[in-house]
Formats: structure tokens, sequence, C-alpha cells
């Protein structure tokens, strides 16, 4: 018999009306408005976050709104290499992060020295890197991807040139899988995606075995196996929406929850597990708070700076990415 989890599981039921605002929900929305800013978050940040935002979403969906933004001031709630992208394709504007702190472990996995020293010994490789890297690697690659469109820029890239995926392994054996294509993959990978477990997975279905499983492709291949539907955040979204089923466990980082609940809200969902939690949390996502986001626009800090040179050369490739995906 398969046995239950050892915790209650983190189930978000349907909601017709969101929550009221709060006291410093308003005075951000009022710092907004007298600094001329723009909020961006990303699905996994805090619902109260989300709530405040002008645009909640995956990393592509991200970029093109830094780059079309013409606010004098980007609020961007996320993680660090979202906010240097958000410079990088939008120069002109004051880009706020609320936490400088607020990392990536799977950025982190891949230092720009290294992928230098590695270019260097193998001068024609073609490196398509995952957005979740520093600004210093992406001006070493030749194209980014996100997880929403990686099979289509892949599919791009010139036959005879071979490539090499940075920094996220669990991605790239993905895309691979998807396109055929071989690539040469990094050993980076997301401290929070591979905290899911087959055995975890396998417990919450077997509590909840009308709901399917969807899942990030940052999981590791054998919770992939598992899942009912492998795709990007917002392709959760219309996942959620097309599925018959009325419950859908969740497999990425626990924020997606709220996300899904707004644009889907006469369903339920399940947040995926790991073996200790209920929930799986990014703790550098979960550094932006609420009281964060209030001070990085009364006080216009911290803000985003990079040096020139490093943001001209990572825009080339982010660009080819925008191109390549329309």
């Amino acid at each position: 018999m398969t046995s239950v989890l050892n915790y209650e599981p983190l189930v978000l039921e349907p909601r017709k009306t969101a929550p009221a605002l709060t006291a410093i929900q308003e005075e951000i929305l009022a710092l907004k408005r007298e600094r001329n800013a723009v909020i961006l978050a990303h699905n996994y940040q805090i619902e109260a976050i989300q709530q405040v935002a002008d645009y909640v979403g995956d990393s592509l969906g991200l970029s093109y709104q830094a780059q079309a933004a013409q606010a004098d001031v980007i609020l961007f709630c996320g993680v660090h290499f979202m906010a240097e992208t958000a410079k990088i394709v939008n120069p002109g504007r004051t880009v706020l992060l609320p936490d400088l702190e607020a990392g990536c472990s799977l950025s982190d996995s891949c230092p720009a020295e290294r992928l230098a020293a590695y270019k260097a010994a193998n001068p024609d490789v073609y490196v398509v890197a995952y957005i979740n890297c520093s600004a210093a690697v992406k001006a070493l690659s030749d194209v980014i991807v996100t997880s929403g469109n990686a099979m289509k820029i892949v599919g791009k890239v010139p036959a005879d040139r071979e490539i090499l995926f940075v920094p996220d392994q669990n991605l790239g054996q993905w895309v691979s899988s998807k396109t055929g294509r071989q690539m040469r993959l990094w050993p980076g990978s997301c401290y929070a995606h591979v905290q899911f477990t087959t055995s975890a997975i396998e417990k919450i279905r077997a509590q909840f075995p009308d709901a399917p499983v969807v899942a990030h492709p940052e999981c590791t291949q054998a919770v992939r196996d598992l899942a009912d539907e492998v795709c990007s955040t917002e392709l959760m979204v219309k996942f959620a929406k097309e599925t018959p089923a009325d419950r859908i466990i969740v497999v990425t980082e626990s924020g997606m929850l709220h996300r899904l609940r707004k644009d889907v809200p006469h369903k339920t969902f399940i947040a995926g597990p790991t073996d200790t939690c209920a929930c799986n949390d990014c703790r550098f996502m979960k550094m932006n708070t609420i009281e964060k986001v209030r001070d990085a626009l009364k006080n216009m800090a911290p803000q985003i700076d990079l040096p020139e040179d490093i943001r001209t050369k990572a825009l080339a490739p982010i660009q080819r990415m925008l191109d390549w995906s329309r």
C-alpha cells in the first residue's frame, strides 16, 4: 500500500475574489505613480507582490515587458539575473531590485570565467544559455533561451554547430530529448527544483489520483517522467485552463500557485511536495518582501548597474532570442 505524506499538503481552493489590498500595498501603488514606475514580478513571487505588479509572468514575458517599458523606473521583483536582463534590454530606465542578495543557485553554477575558459579550449562551440545566468555569461553566449522557448530556439541553431547548453543540465537534457539535438550540457541545476523526488510525487498523486501532474523542466528526468505535462510556468497556465481536471498538482516553486489561482480561479491547485515539506519555496525568490518593494520605491535603491561593454555584448544574444521567439 502506498504510504501517505507525513505533513498536510498545500492545497489552494478556488477563490472568487482576491484579498483586499493592505495599507503597505496601497502605499506601494501611490509610490509607483509618484516615481512613474512599472512593477514586473516573476511567477515565483509571493502573492502580496503579485497583487501590486503591473505584469506577472515568466522570464520570456518579463523580458518583452522590460524592453517595452516606457516608465522612468522598472521595479523588478525576481532575482538578480532577471533585473540585470531588464537593464540590458532597456538601459535608459532605472532598474530596481528589492534585495540585491536575491541571487540564483543555477546562475552561480556557471561562473563567467569558467565559461570563458571552456570557450577558449573549444572555440567552435555554439553557446545556448538559459536566461538563468549572469550578464557576464550572457555576454559570452550566442543565444539565450527560456524554458518556454528553448525548443524553438535550439531548432534555429545551425545544424553544423555543436551546442554547449548552459547552465541547467536538466532543462538541457529535456530540450535535447524533445528536439533530438545532441548537446553538451553544463553541470548546473536549480537547487529548488532538484528537491522534488519521485517518492514525494508518487505519494501526492496517491492522495489526489484525479489530479494530473504538471512539472517544470528544471526538475530531474525521473520526476519529469512521472508528470502528465512538462512545461514552462507560462504554459502551466494554458495547461490548467485546458485540462478537464478540477484539481492539478503543480511541481515547481510554490509562488506559481498564486498566479494559477488568479488566472484559473475555478480550479484547485496542489503544491508539488518534497520529501520533507508540503511545498517548495526558492529562498532567493522569497528574499523579496512587500516591505522591501515599498522601500525600493521610496529610496530608489538598490539599483542595477552594468558595465556598458558587458551590457552591449549581453544584449546581442538576448535580442536574438526575442527576435527568434516572435
